[in-house]
């Protein structure tokens, strides 16, 4: 009875082996094609990757730049704020005090690389406006005893240099500007030299 018993589950170990290992094949395979998957999948963001900083290492090195920030010195004091629209063009933005108030200036910058045949120095010239609020009595023109309002247009023309081992850029502008609108006065004045942080 015994013997008869033990026949019985052989056989029937033996009847299941096949389909045991007909489905750890299967896995093995299910396996390797999630392996192989992932593998694929990695390889394709690297590749992404690689073709991204590429493209931004040849971007920069056409124009040293994209986006910068940094002070301003002169008499007038303030912040200044650049954006490449395109390799050869710029915005930038100016946010100065002077006469116990402050000017805020908008300009639009043409660039011209390799200055005097010197790598990363760069000249430029532009156009803008600019909105001014102050103490009239910190100036010789206006009535002292009134704050004004004045509106204008502004011209640039600087130097730039950009540093390779820092993201560091020194630059010195003439920036003479003409109110039109509140007061009418020359701005001759406005030159300054600037440090900014690019990145």
């Amino acid at each position: 009875m015994i013997d008869s018993a033990s026949v019985f589950f052989q056989k029937q170990q033996i009847n299941l082996l096949p389909p045991f290992t007909n489905m750890l094949k299967f896995s093995t395979f299910a396996y390797q094609r999630i392996i192989l998957s992932t593998k694929f999948y990695i390889m394709k963001k690297i590749v992404l990757a690689l073709t991204m900083i590429i493209s931004m290492t040849a971007l920069s090195n056409a124009q040293d730049y994209q986006k910068a920030i940094g002070i301003r010195g002169g008499y007038y004091n303030g912040i200044t704020a650049k954006m490449f629209l395109g390799e050869k063009s710029a915005v930038e933005g100016i946010l100065a005090t002077r006469w116990s108030g402050f000017n805020v200036t908008a300009l639009y910058e043409i660039y011209n690389d390799n200055a005097f045949d010197v790598d990363r120095l760069n000249w430029y010239y532009g156009v803008g406006g600019h909105i001014g609020f102050w103490n009239g009595a910190y100036t010789s023109w206006n009535d002292p005893s009134g704050s004004y309002i004045a509106i204008g247009v502004d011209g640039i023309i600087g130097i730039e240099y950009n540093f390779e081992e820092i993201p560091i850029n020194i630059s010195l502008d003439w920036k003479p500007g003409f109110n039109l609108i509140g007061t009418r006065n020359f701005l001759y004045d406005g030159g300054a030299a600037s440090v900014r942080y690019y990145f």
